[in-house]
C-alpha cells in the first residue's frame, strides 16, 4: 500500500504530511535540509503496522509553503507543536535528521513533557562556528547569482558516502531532485536560520528523555565526534554507528537504521 499525502491548515499555512498506522505510540519524523517528508518513506512503511508514523514538510520545504516570514529553528519548532496540536497529538517520539535534529532539540527544551523519546540522526547540539556561518553566507550569494544546480550537485557529494553515490542511485537522485524542487528563496532563508541557531549542548546535559543517537560512519557534515559529544552529555542515551553511510544514513543503510529504531522503540513501548 502506497503512502498518501495529506494537507492541514495550521495557523494560516497549509502543511503537507504523511500519516500512517494507528499504534499507541506516535513517531514524528522531521527531515533534514533541504529535503522533504519523502526521505522517510522507507521508515514509514517499515513501522506503520506497529506505530502511528508521521512525516511532514517543514515550512518552506516540499509542499508546505514558506510564506513571507523569515525562517528560524524556533519558528520551525513552534510550527511542529502547532501541527501536533491540530492533529490532537499530545505525546510523541521525535526522529529528526540533521536540521530535523536541531528542531527536535529545541522541541525537547520547550516541551520535554510531550516527548516520550528522541532519535537524533546525523545531527549535533553545537551552533555553527564562525567558519561555518561564513560558508553559509557564501552559499547564499552563489545561489542568488547562479541558482540551485551547482549547489545541488555539490550537496549530494557531501551528503552521501562515496560508496552510496555509486550504489544508491535512486536515493541520490531523490535528494538531488528534492533540492532542485525547493524554492531558491527558501533554501537561502533556511541557510540563514541554520547559521543563526543557538547551541543546545548546555540544554541536553540535564535531559532525561530516552534518546537514540545515530550517525553514519562516513558522515562528513556531523561526524562521529559530534554524535559522541551528545551521547556523553545525555545520560539516558545510546549511540550507534551506521556503517556504509554518510549524512543521510536512513537512506543509505535503511536496514541498519531501521533495526536500531526497532530496538529503541520496543524499549519505550515495553516500559
Amino acid at each position: 500500500m502506497e503512502l498518501t499525502e495529506k494537507k492541514i491548515l495550521v495557523e494560516g499555512n497549509e502543511v503537507s504530511y504523511l500519516d500512517e498506522g494507528t499504534g499507541k505510540l506516535t513517531i514524528v519524523f522531521i527531515h533534514g535540509f533541504p529535503f522533504d517528508k519523502w526521505m522517510w518513506g522507507n521508515q514509514l512503511r517499515a513501522f506503520r503496522n506497529e506505530y502511528r508514523v508521521i512525516a511532514y514538510d517543514v515550512r518552506g520545504h516540499g509542499k508546505t509553503p514558506g510564506n513571507s516570514v523569515d525562517f528560524s529553528i524556533p519558528q520551525f519548532t513552534n510550527d511542529l507543536f502547532a501541527f501536533l496540536d491540530h492533529l490532537r497529538i499530545d505525546k510523541v517520539i521525535i526522529c529528526g535528521l540533521s536540521m530535523g535534529g536541531y528542531i527536535a532539540l529545541h522541541a525537547v527544551e520547550q516541551h520535554s513533557d510531550r516527548i516520550e523519546g528522541l532519535i537524533l540522526a546525523d545531527t549535533q547540539c553545537a551552533a555553527d562556528t564562525e567558519e561555518a556561518r561564513t560558508k553559509r553566507m557564501k552559499t547564499i550569494e552563489s545561489i542568488k547569482e547562479k541558482g540551485l544546480q551547482d549547489y545541488a550537485s555539490e550537496s549530494v557529494k557531501n551528503l552521501f558516502a562515496p560508496s552510496s553515490i555509486e550504489k544508491e542511485i535512486a536515493e541520490v537522485g531523490l535528494i538531488k531532485k528534492t533540492i532542485l524542487n525547493t524554492k531558491a528563496e527558501n533554501v537561502c532563508k533556511t541557510l540563514m536560520a541554520l547559521a543563526s541557531r543557538r547551541e543546545k549542548c548546555t540544554v541536553i546535559e540535564n535531559m532525561k528523555t530516552p534518546t537514540l543517537i545515530l550517525v553514519g560512519s562516513e558522515d562528513k557534515i556531523t561526524p562521529l565526534a559530534a554524535a559522541t559529544k551528545m551521547h556523553n552529555l545525555i545520560s539516558n542515551s545510546t549511540l550507534h554507528l551506521i556503517p556504509e553511510a554518510g549524512h543521510v544514513s536512513n537512506l543509505e543503510n535503511p536496514d541498519e537504521f531501521n533495526g536500531q529504531l526497532k530496538t529503541f522503540l520496543r524499549s519505550i513501548k515495553n516500559k
